[in-house]
């Protein structure tokens, strides 16, 4: 038994020694369990960084302001009927609707043949007339050495002195014909006035066309305003510069500013008075004959102004009557600590008078977690 116990491991070691298969899945054991731990400590844990989401409303609603909305129709600020000034067969139309023209571009022209022959009898008949000046200043001249000799009547040169000044107002008459005719020979092209959109259409070439008809309608590029028709129990409330929002119903979740440039002096159809609002920076969407709705903010002047905002939209602030709103930039996806006064409160809602604008977004939710400049996103309802 001693001498076994004594042998037993050396037989092993020599067992394992002399296995090669053994002592190779050894040490591959030992690499594993290396490389794992080594691996374990390379791992790096990945922070992903989230977007706080805030729920928000926008400034619209004034303590001493009401909002009244009136739908209308998006126009160009410059829109011009055009018509030919002279009668005639359309010879070529050169647009449709829908082009973009430039100023002075040819849109449509006459068959100019008509006025042509015009301008020919008329530089004929002007060189009748000087001739005729010549032959009477002539007779006049001669019959003048003649009275001065005494040799003839005075009758007689009176004549041929009527006859000279006739002939010379006759030449005069012809130069203001001939200009005439040029003049209506120039219009049997119909030009743009302005770089612009054509926006209506009514002819065809080989059409006859009278003086004056309407041919096309021209929305200037550029401003655009909406054209409202305004009760008479609200005209008194605007003016000139009331501020307003607008939005297009064929663009959910669009808007653009305006302001009133427009008030009509007297009533039109069904006692209302026609208003246009000047858009500020509109969509290149935004195109002249769209459907529109107009927010007008109307102020009482017997009120102190403004807006009403939700209680829990403030951050306090050390000094009385002021704190911090956090207001959105759809541009950046950030947002603006600003700081605001306000004064008393209204239907449970702060009336904010100082450092924000009619529709600014604004947090109204969780503002004690957010920070000036912090990226966030809107609270999807």
């Amino acid at each position: 038994m001693k001498h076994t116990s004594i042998h037993a491991p050396n037989a092993y070691c020599q067992w394992d020694r002399g296995n090669p298969s053994r002592r190779t899945l050894h040490r591959l054991a030992w690499l594993l369990c290396i490389w794992a731990a080594l691996a374990a400590c390379k791992e790096k844990t990945e922070i992903v960084e989230m977007v706080r989401a805030i729920k928000t409303t926008t400034v619209s609603e004034q303590a001493a302001e009401q909002v009244l909305k009136f739908s209308g129709i998006v126009a160009a600020v410059d829109s011009s009927d055009l018509s030919f000034e002279v009668g005639g067969q359309v010879a070529d139309v050169y647009v449709d609707i829908g082009d973009t023209v430039e100023k002075g571009q040819t849109l449509a022209v006459l068959d100019p043949e008509p006025y042509q022959l015009d301008v020919d009898a008329a530089k004929a008949e002007l060189i009748k007339a000087r001739d005729n000046v010549t032959k009477s200043r002539s007779q006049y001249e001669r019959h003048k050495r003649i009275f001065e000799e005494g040799a003839g009547a005075k009758s007689w040169l009176d004549v041929v002195e009527y006859n000279y000044k006739a002939a010379r107002s006759a030449v005069s008459y012809q130069v203001a014909k001939l200009d005439l005719a040029q003049r209506n020979l120039r219009k049997t092209e119909l030009n743009a006035p302005y770089h612009g959109t054509i926006a209506w259409r009514s002819v065809q070439p080989q059409e006859e066309v009278r003086a004056g008809q309407k041919i096309f309608e021209i929305n200037a590029s550029g401003e655009k305003e909406v054209q409202l028709a305004v009760p008479e129990t609200n005209i008194d409330q605007i003016g000139i510069d009331t501020p307003a929002k607008v939005t297009f119903p064929t663009m959910p979740g669009q808007s653009t500013n305006g302001r009133v440039s427009y008030i009509g002096s007297a009533a039109v159809e069904a006692n209302a008075f026609p208003v246009k609002v000047a858009l500020i920076d509109p969509s290149e969407r935004v195109k002249p004959g769209m459907t529109a709705e107009a927010g007008l903010l109307v102020t009482h002047d017997e009120e102190r102004p403004g807006y009403l905002v939700p209680i829990q939209a403030l951050l306090p602030a050390p000094e009385a009557n002021r704190g911090y709103a956090f207001v959105f930039d759809p541009d950046t996806s950030t947002v603006k600590k600003t700081t605001v006064n306000f004064h008393g409160t209204e239907h449970k809602m702060v009336i904010v008078d100082e450092g924000l604008s009619a529709w600014d977004i604004i947090a109204v939710a969780g503002v004690g977690f957010l920070a000036d400049g912090m990226e966030v996103k809107l609270l999807k309802d």
